[in-house]
Protein backbone atom coordinates (compact mmCIF):
# COMPACT_ATOMS: atom_id res chain seq x y z
CA UNK A 1 0.00 0.00 0.00
CA UNK A 2 1.15 3.23 -0.62
CA UNK A 3 1.67 6.27 1.86
CA UNK A 4 2.08 9.81 1.03
CA UNK A 5 4.04 12.33 3.47
CA UNK A 6 2.23 15.37 4.43
CA UNK A 7 4.56 16.41 6.93
CA UNK A 8 4.99 16.84 10.44
CA UNK A 9 4.02 12.80 10.92
CA UNK A 10 1.12 13.40 8.83
CA UNK A 11 0.25 10.84 5.93
CA UNK A 12 -2.06 10.34 3.33
CA UNK A 13 -2.61 6.64 2.57
CA UNK A 14 -5.95 4.54 0.69
CA UNK A 15 -8.80 3.41 3.49
CA UNK A 16 -9.94 -0.23 2.92
CA UNK A 17 -12.61 -2.75 4.07
CA UNK A 18 -10.15 -4.34 6.46
CA UNK A 19 -10.18 -0.80 8.33
CA UNK A 20 -13.80 -0.79 9.27
CA UNK A 21 -12.73 -0.93 13.03
CA UNK A 22 -9.99 1.76 12.95
CA UNK A 23 -12.79 3.82 10.57
CA UNK A 24 -15.34 3.75 12.82
CA UNK A 25 -13.30 4.58 15.98
CA UNK A 26 -12.36 7.58 14.05
CA UNK A 27 -15.79 8.74 13.01
CA UNK A 28 -16.83 8.08 16.34
CA UNK A 29 -14.44 10.63 17.36
CA UNK A 30 -15.39 12.61 14.17
CA UNK A 31 -19.08 12.53 14.57
CA UNK A 32 -19.79 15.38 16.52
CA UNK A 33 -17.28 18.25 14.62
CA UNK A 34 -17.34 16.80 11.18
CA UNK A 35 -21.32 15.96 11.42
CA UNK A 36 -22.99 19.06 10.42
CA UNK A 37 -21.55 19.09 7.28
CA UNK A 38 -20.69 15.24 6.40
CA UNK A 39 -23.27 12.68 5.71
CA UNK A 40 -20.69 9.96 6.19
CA UNK A 41 -20.46 10.41 10.14
CA UNK A 42 -24.43 9.11 10.04
CA UNK A 43 -24.44 6.50 8.34
CA UNK A 44 -21.22 5.00 9.71
CA UNK A 45 -22.83 4.15 13.03
CA UNK A 46 -21.17 0.53 13.79
CA UNK A 47 -19.20 -2.19 12.35
CA UNK A 48 -21.27 -3.20 9.80
CA UNK A 49 -22.17 0.52 8.96
CA UNK A 50 -18.60 0.97 8.22
CA UNK A 51 -17.81 -2.31 6.47
CA UNK A 52 -20.18 -1.50 3.69
CA UNK A 53 -19.29 2.17 3.50
CA UNK A 54 -15.86 1.21 2.75
CA UNK A 55 -16.45 -1.31 0.85
CA UNK A 56 -19.00 0.57 -1.55
CA UNK A 57 -15.98 3.26 -2.20
CA UNK A 58 -13.61 -0.06 -2.95
CA UNK A 59 -16.30 -1.27 -5.02
CA UNK A 60 -16.42 2.42 -6.77
CA UNK A 61 -12.55 2.74 -6.87
CA UNK A 62 -12.49 -0.65 -8.86
CA UNK A 63 -15.30 1.17 -11.67
CA UNK A 64 -12.99 3.85 -11.66
CA UNK A 65 -15.78 6.43 -9.92
CA UNK A 66 -14.73 7.16 -6.67
CA UNK A 67 -12.09 6.94 -4.28
CA UNK A 68 -11.60 7.48 -0.83
CA UNK A 69 -8.07 8.38 1.50
CA UNK A 70 -7.71 8.52 5.05
CA UNK A 71 -5.36 10.89 6.86
CA UNK A 72 -3.49 9.55 9.50
CA UNK A 73 -1.35 11.59 12.10
CA UNK A 74 1.20 9.47 14.19
CA UNK A 75 -0.35 6.47 13.49
CA UNK A 76 -3.90 7.88 14.30
CA UNK A 77 -6.58 8.11 11.13
CA UNK A 78 -7.56 11.19 12.01
CA UNK A 79 -9.82 12.49 8.89
CA UNK A 80 -9.93 12.08 5.70
CA UNK A 81 -10.38 13.26 1.44
CA UNK A 82 -12.60 11.29 -1.24
CA UNK A 83 -14.09 10.97 -4.70
CA UNK A 84 -17.57 11.29 -4.29
CA UNK A 85 -17.64 11.90 -7.77
CA UNK A 86 -14.61 10.44 -10.38
CA UNK A 87 -16.41 10.52 -13.82
CA UNK A 88 -13.86 10.42 -16.63
CA UNK A 89 -16.09 10.23 -19.70
CA UNK A 90 -16.73 14.48 -18.45
CA UNK A 91 -13.23 15.15 -17.24
CA UNK A 92 -15.21 15.83 -14.01
CA UNK A 93 -14.41 15.26 -10.04
CA UNK A 94 -15.34 16.38 -7.05
CA UNK A 95 -13.54 16.02 -3.91
CA UNK A 96 -15.01 15.79 -0.09
CA UNK A 97 -13.58 16.23 2.97
CA UNK A 98 -13.53 15.51 6.92
CA UNK A 99 -11.63 15.55 10.14
CA UNK A 100 -11.52 14.91 13.47
CA UNK A 101 -11.38 18.21 16.13
CA UNK A 102 -7.78 16.73 17.49
CA UNK A 103 -6.06 17.37 14.07
CA UNK A 104 -7.73 20.66 13.11
CA UNK A 105 -5.54 23.42 12.47
CA UNK A 106 -2.81 21.94 10.96
CA UNK A 107 -3.36 22.62 7.57
CA UNK A 108 -3.80 18.88 6.49
CA UNK A 109 -7.20 18.88 4.59
CA UNK A 110 -5.48 21.74 2.39
CA UNK A 111 -2.38 19.68 2.64
CA UNK A 112 -4.43 16.23 1.25
CA UNK A 113 -6.67 17.95 -0.74
CA UNK A 114 -3.53 19.23 -3.27
CA UNK A 115 -2.34 15.64 -3.51
CA UNK A 116 -5.25 14.42 -4.49
CA UNK A 117 -6.39 16.78 -7.18
CA UNK A 118 -2.73 16.53 -8.35
CA UNK A 119 -3.41 13.26 -9.21
CA UNK A 120 -6.51 14.09 -10.50
CA UNK A 121 -5.90 16.68 -13.11
CA UNK A 122 -1.70 15.30 -13.83
CA UNK A 123 -2.37 11.67 -13.97
CA UNK A 124 -6.14 10.78 -14.68
CA UNK A 125 -6.39 14.04 -17.16
CA UNK A 126 -9.62 15.64 -15.28
CA UNK A 127 -10.72 19.14 -16.18
CA UNK A 128 -12.61 20.17 -13.46
CA UNK A 129 -12.23 19.62 -9.95
CA UNK A 130 -15.43 20.58 -7.96
CA UNK A 131 -15.89 21.45 -4.07
CA UNK A 132 -19.44 21.46 -2.71
CA UNK A 133 -19.75 23.10 0.78
CA UNK A 134 -23.10 24.54 2.84
CA UNK A 135 -22.77 28.23 2.65
CA UNK A 136 -22.56 27.57 6.69
CA UNK A 137 -19.21 25.77 6.38
CA UNK A 138 -17.19 28.47 7.28
CA UNK A 139 -13.83 26.07 7.10
CA UNK A 140 -14.74 24.05 4.13
CA UNK A 141 -14.79 27.65 2.12
CA UNK A 142 -11.31 28.13 3.59
CA UNK A 143 -9.92 25.36 2.34
CA UNK A 144 -11.59 26.12 -1.25
CA UNK A 145 -9.99 29.33 -1.43
CA UNK A 146 -6.75 27.81 -0.33
CA UNK A 147 -7.07 25.68 -3.16
CA UNK A 148 -7.67 28.37 -5.28
CA UNK A 149 -10.82 27.57 -6.41
CA UNK A 150 -13.13 30.13 -7.71
CA UNK A 151 -16.99 29.57 -6.46
CA UNK A 152 -18.90 29.29 -9.21
CA UNK A 153 -22.27 29.85 -7.33
CA UNK A 154 -24.88 29.01 -4.93
CA UNK A 155 -27.82 26.21 -5.18
CA UNK A 156 -30.19 27.55 -3.11
CA UNK A 157 -31.58 25.43 0.00
CA UNK A 158 -30.59 22.40 -2.68
CA UNK A 159 -29.07 20.20 0.18
CA UNK A 160 -31.33 18.50 3.04
CA UNK A 161 -28.90 17.41 5.77
CA UNK A 162 -30.07 16.53 9.62
CA UNK A 163 -33.36 18.37 9.45
CA UNK A 164 -31.60 21.65 7.60
CA UNK A 165 -32.03 22.84 3.83
CA UNK A 166 -28.30 24.21 3.29
CA UNK A 167 -27.73 26.48 0.33
CA UNK A 168 -24.61 24.76 -1.37
CA UNK A 169 -21.62 26.64 -2.83
CA UNK A 170 -20.40 25.30 -5.53
CA UNK A 171 -16.72 25.70 -5.98
CA UNK A 172 -13.95 24.44 -8.86
CA UNK A 173 -10.95 24.45 -10.31
CA UNK A 174 -9.70 23.78 -13.79
CA UNK A 175 -6.88 21.92 -15.16
CA UNK A 176 -4.75 24.89 -16.71
CA UNK A 177 -6.10 26.99 -13.74
CA UNK A 178 -4.78 24.58 -11.20
CA UNK A 179 -1.63 23.98 -12.89
CA UNK A 180 -0.30 27.65 -13.24
CA UNK A 181 -1.18 28.10 -9.70
CA UNK A 182 0.53 25.08 -8.57
CA UNK A 183 3.64 26.08 -10.66
CA UNK A 184 3.47 29.79 -9.41
CA UNK A 185 3.55 28.73 -5.78
CA UNK A 186 5.92 26.17 -6.27
CA UNK A 187 8.71 28.60 -7.65
CA UNK A 188 7.74 30.92 -5.47
CA UNK A 189 8.85 28.72 -2.68
CA UNK A 190 11.90 28.05 -4.91
CA UNK A 191 12.91 31.65 -4.76
CA UNK A 192 12.15 31.96 -1.01
CA UNK A 193 14.28 29.09 -0.12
Amino acid sequence: MFAISLGEGAELRPIEPWQAQEFLTHVDRAREYAGPWVPLTALTTDLESARERLQSFADRQAADTGRLYGIWLDGTLVGGVLFRIFDTANESCEVGVWLEPSAAGRGLITKASRVVIDWAVDTRGMHRVEWLASSANDRSIAVAERLGMTRDGVLRESFVWQGVRHDMEVWSVLAPQWRKTRDADRAEGSAAR
